[in-house]
């Protein structure tokens, strides 16, 4: 089998497994509109891009938390490697199903080396073996090679082995390195690499997604991936997508008392601060206190109902799942006013209560030691959070259409690696994406917990 069609039958087939675009589902509304809405937002380019972005952020937060939790020896350290060999599951499905077993067999092979590679290594971490961490070390270089050799055949040149090669030196160091902060206690080195790597994967998801509607344009009906609406939509996946897996996370070490808390707290935060500064960078600081203010008040009904648990007070549990309830109202609301209706209240209040119960239901189970319920929880959480990031950014490009230009497609491939740099020219959205935050993020939700005595 050529290893051009198995690259492309990789991400034609994604799309299967991610929800997308659609706005029902109690992720939006399906108006007059909704054509034009999901026009520039919802092609076969961009379905390819924002399926390659939560797959692949997916196995850079996957992979930093099962490391952590193997080094730790977490009693839950099955599940989190079970959560991360299940993305892969994903990735090799999606070849099985066009290709059949034995080219699926082929991908899963090349992918899950890496993964094996990165167990190599904090096994040896956890038993002080240094020549088994150097074997490790030279095993991931070996795979580096070929990984990178297989992504120039596989675009015929449109992502050369030597570009290929700098972004997976940046993709291995970032994981190994954060795995490395966190074994010597600098967890806010440790947090702050696992978003980088996070953010670099959606970089890379983009790179790819380029090469590859360039090389096979009619698959996708000549759609561009790396368009300002396109953009937008996989600004918004990855910071939701991102929340998701990192307050899953915070929450389990809030309810843990770990020593990693507060940093993994920072990184949620930080998460939250990267819509914040875009109000107010625009609005000003009143409005971006505004936000802050709306922001906080659904943070703390998060932390009521983690403290509440820690003290085993279920009508203190049953109080902040009310206020959460009367915020969702509220929230959809705002959403509704904020996008002319484009985004519907009553669908919006399904959807959001849709993702409140994955967190809860995924804190619920980690404390009650379910771990397998736990992480099914979390990455459906990860999954749900493309819904609304295709239904907002298809209401905020229908709303403000002169932001929102098509490109041309590039004419040359990025000669960045694997993530690129960022153009501040792809940015022009971000005042439009700071206003509607400010009238209230409908399906997003943050945690700063409390740390448990």
């Amino acid at each position: 089998m050529k290893l051009n069609k198995l690259l492309v039958a990789l991400p034609l087939t994604l799309s299967l497994l991610v929800p997308t675009a659609a706005l029902a589902d109690g992720h939006g509304a399906h108006s007059s509109n909704e054509a034009s809405m999901e026009s520039s937002t919802a092609t076969p380019a961009a379905e390819l891009r924002i399926a390659l972005d939560t797959v692949l952020t997916e196995h850079a937060f996957l992979a930093v938390e099962a490391m952590r939790k193997g080094v730790d020896g977490a009693e839950d350290f099955d599940q989190a490697s079970g959560a991360l060999l299940a993305n892969a599951d994903d990735l090799k499905a999606a070849v099985a199903s066009v290709y059949g077993e034995e080219g699926a067999a082929q991908f899963d092979e090349i992918w899950k080396s890496h993964i094996g590679y990165f167990v190599d290594y904090v096994t040896a971490t956890a038993k002080e073996d240094q020549a088994g961490k150097d074997k490790a070390l030279a095993d991931l270089e070996e795979y580096k090679k070929t990984q990178s050799e297989f992504f120039d055949t596989a675009t015929e040149g449109r992502l050369p082995a030597a570009a290929v090669q700098e972004g997976l030196d940046m993709h291995v160091d970032q994981l190994v390195k954060a795995f490395d902060a966190y074994v010597a206690g600098d967890f806010e080195t440790a947090y702050g690499l696992e978003r980088e790597s996070i953010h670099h994967m959606s970089m890379f998801a983009e790179t790819l997604s380029i090469a590859i509607t360039d090389q096979f344009p009619e698959k996708f009906d000549n759609t561009n991936p790396d368009t300002p609406a396109v953009d937008l939509r996989a600004q918004l996946n990855m910071t939701f997508t991102e929340h998701a897996g990192l307050a899953a996370m915070a929450m389990q070490d809030g309810a843990d008392g770990a020593e990693s808390f507060d940093q993994a707290s920072a990184a949620l935060i930080a998460n939250a601060d990267d819509l914040s500064a875009a109000v107010a960078s625009v609005y000003g600081e009143e409005a971006g206190a505004q936000f802050s203010e709306i922001w906080k008040s659904h943070i703390g009904y998060f932390v009521d109902y983690v403290v509440a648990t820690g003290e085993g007070n279920a009508e203190g549990q049953e109080k902040a799942k009310a206020d959460l309830d009367e915020y969702i109202k509220e929230q959809a609301a705002l959403l509704d006013a904020a996008t002319e209706g484009r985004v519907p209240a009553d669908a919006l209040e399904e959807g959001l209560t849709a993702h409140v119960d994955q967190l809860l239901v995924a804190f619920d189970s980690y404390v009650a030691g379910d771990y397998d319920t736990a992480y099914n929880s979390i990455r459906e959480a990860y999954a749900h959070m493309t819904m609304p990031a295709a239904g907002l950014s298809a209401a905020i490009v229908d709303q403000f259409p002169d932001q929102f230009g098509e490109a041309a497609m590039p004419s040359e491939m990025p000669k960045t690696g694997m993530g690129g740099t960022a153009d501040e020219s792809s940015m022009p959205f971000m005042w439009i994406l700071g206003g509607l935050m400010l009238a209230g993020l409908a399906t997003t939700i943050g945690l700063r917990a409390r740390k448990q005595n």
